[in-house]
C-alpha cells in the first residue's frame, strides 16, 4: 500500500516551529510531504527555530517545490493527495486562497485543495483579527477549508512551548485524517 502524500505549505506568519512539527510528525507517520516555503517563511524559520531548522525540515520533505513553480504536479488536480496544511497561514496566504488569486504555488496548491473537495487545513497565525482578516477566514470556511488557528490546548497542561507547538500539529495532522489520531486527547478527570 502507497504511503498517503500530502502538501505541507509554510508561510510567512511567525510560528515557523508549527510547519516544522507539522513535517517532523508526518515524516514519523511514513507521509509522502510534498513541501513549499515561501520567500518570507525561509526568513523567519531562520529568526525563530534557527540557523539549521531550514535544513531539518528539508530534510523531511519526500518533494520540495519552490514557491514560483506554478507548473509543479501539486498545481494540479489530477495528482492524487490526501489533503494540504499550511502551517502557519499568513493573513496574505489566507487572503489570496480566499479569493482565488492562484500567485505563487502555495496558494494554486491551496486551490487545487478546494476545488477537488480535498482537506485544507489553514493554521492562521494573527492576533488580534481585522474585519478583513475575519472575512478572509469566513470565505476560506465557505470554501471549504478548515480554519486552525494555533490555539494552545491549556486543559492538558503543557510544560513547554515544544509540547504546545507540536500539540497543535498533531491536531492539524488529525484533522486531515491521514493517519489514526496522534493528539494528546483530553480525558474525564477523576470524580472526586
Amino acid at each position: 500500500m502507497t504511503a498517503p502524500r500530502v502538501i505541507l505549505g509554510i508561510a510567512g506568519a511567525s510560528g515557523a516551529g508549527l510547519g516544522l512539527s507539522c513535517a517532523r510528525q508526518l515524516a514519523a507517520l511514513g507521509v509522502q510531504i510534498d513541501l513549499v516555503i515561501s520567500a518570507a517563511a525561509e526568513r523567519t524559520l531562520r529568526t525563530e527555530c534557527g540557523a539549521t531548522a531550514q535544513d531539518e525540515l528539508r530534510g523531511y520533505a519526500t518533494r520540495l517545490h519552490g514557491i514560483a513553480d506554478i507548473g509543479a504536479s501539486i498545481a494540479s488536480g489530477s495528482v492524487p493527495v490526501a489533503g494540504m496544511i499550511v502551517a502557519p497561514c499568513s493573513m496574505r496566504s489566507l487572503a489570496a486562497i480566499a479569493h482565488g488569486l492562484d500567485d505563487n504555488l502555495l496558494t494554486r496548491a491551496a486551490s487545487v485543495q478546494l476545488k477537488e473537495r480535498r482537506r485544507l487545513v489553514l493554521l492562521t497565525r494573527e492576533a488580534p483579527l481585522t474585519l478583513a482578516h475575519l472575512r478572509n477566514m469566513t470565505a476560506a470556511t465557505e470554501m471549504g477549508a478548515i480554519l486552525l488557528p494555533p490555539v494552545p490546548a491549556f486543559y492538558l497542561n503543557p510544560q513547554s512551548l515544544a509540547e504546545i507547538v507540536d500539540q497543535i500539529a498533531a491536531r492539524a495532522i488529525d484533522v486531515l485524517g491521514v493517519a489514526p489520531p496522534v493528539a494528546s486527547q483530553w480525558t474525564d478527570p477523576p470524580v472526586p
